[in-house]
């Protein structure tokens, strides 16, 4: 990447969203990258039919989160007594009391509600692109919504969650993992590879077209 001039069109140039650094873009070949000068920062990495594994796994988000969502997450079993929860009861435990109604939820929305409508988002945008046809409408509106909602998908940070609180829950009574516990992990590292694949220059320069 090179710095931007003043005569580059606007077109041309590209920020970087973490020091605001501005360069004139150059896209990379397939599987290089183009890096901020300044902080190193991935500005532009294209991957050959990255469009493709991206719906592939959105749509395998969807089918994992929905099984997660109702299957058996954990049971736990204490003096004779046994107790099993789904993810989407857990996070859902408390809406009928006030104000913890409104933090049940957010708290579904973060981990299950907002991982399933970015996975939505990403399929109704890239569908039409890794086809060669125009853009769906209003996909550039889908596009910008999913980015937004990008750091409020806290799936991984609910797994971690869970992991503390299982340390702690351990000594106490004897914890079996369900089906979902499973699902959700699978869920975690899809999620973590479909940000990692996304190109975003790349997207907003095939919606452009």
């Amino acid at each position: 990447m090179h710095p931007g001039t003043a005569e580059d069109p606007l077109a041309d140039l590209v920020a970087c969203p973490s020091c605001d650094a501005v360069f004139r873009a150059v896209e990379p070949a397939h599987g290089q990258r183009a890096v901020c000068t300044r902080c190193h920062h991935v500005l532009i990495a294209p991957r050959k039919d990255a469009g493709k594994q991206i719906i592939a796994i959105a749509l395998s988000v969807l089918v994992l989160i929905t099984a997660a969502a109702y299957f058996p997450f954990l049971s736990i079993s204490t003096t004779g007594l046994k107790n099993s929860t789904s993810i989407l009861e857990a996070a859902l435990a408390f809406t009928g009391d006030g104000i913890l109604a409104l933090l049940s939820l957010a708290l579904a929305a973060v981990i299950v509600f907002i991982p399933a409508l970015r996975a939505g988002l990403s399929i109704y945008v890239m569908l039409p692109l890794v086809r060669d046809r125009p853009p769906l409408p209003h996909a550039s509106r889908a596009f910008r919504l999913s980015e937004a909602l990008r750091p409020w998908s806290m799936a991984e940070i609910f797994a971690l969650g869970c992991a503390v609180a299982l340390v702690k829950v351990a000594g106490l009574a004897h914890v079996s993992f369900g089906p979902a516990f499973w699902l959700f992990s699978g869920l975690v590292i899809l999620v973590i590879l479909q940000d990692a694949l996304l190109c975003r220059y790349s997207v907003w320069k095939a919606l452009e077209r």
